[in-house]
């Protein structure tokens, strides 16, 4: 399946080119807020609409049990989580999956600013697919 056939491609494009707009100024060595703060900065030069640190609920079954904070929601469909690594591991991988589910989103991705070149992983909601068709 190409890219364009993705969905939300058009988004996840430009939220991947303002990343790597952000990576090419300031390159690795930085903390996380630093890029967080930098992309947020960058979104709103390109007119990308997003949510910083939004708060939302995770529950379990049907009972609140806490909150987390995604650090970008973008376009209200899209969770934008970020690190600052020299290699994103496996439990990164399994948190920016684990956030998609649990907000019910379709789309996440994870952008890596720590490693030499700019890192970033698309994700698909898998549970309950079914109801997107």
């Amino acid at each position: 399946m190409s890219a364009s056939h993705l969905k939300y491609s058009d988004i996840t494009g430009k939220i991947i080119g303002c990343s790597m707009e952000v990576h090419k100024a300031l390159g690795t060595g930085f903390q996380e807020v630093i890029y967080q703060r930098a992309l947020a900065y960058e979104f709103e030069l390109q007119g990308v609409k997003f949510a910083r640190e939004y708060e939302m609920p995770i529950f379990y079954k049907d009972k609140h049990v806490g909150t987390r904070r995604a650090d970008f929601l973008v376009e209200s469909k899209i969770s934008v989580e970020i690190k600052a690594v020299s290699q994103i591991e496996n439990v990164h991988l399994a948190q920016a999956i684990n956030y998609i589910e649990a907000y019910n989103l379709e789309v996440g991705l994870l952008i890596n600013f720590g490693a030499k070149s700019l890192e970033f992983r698309r994700f698909e909601n898998k549970k309950d697919r079914d109801l997107w068709g």
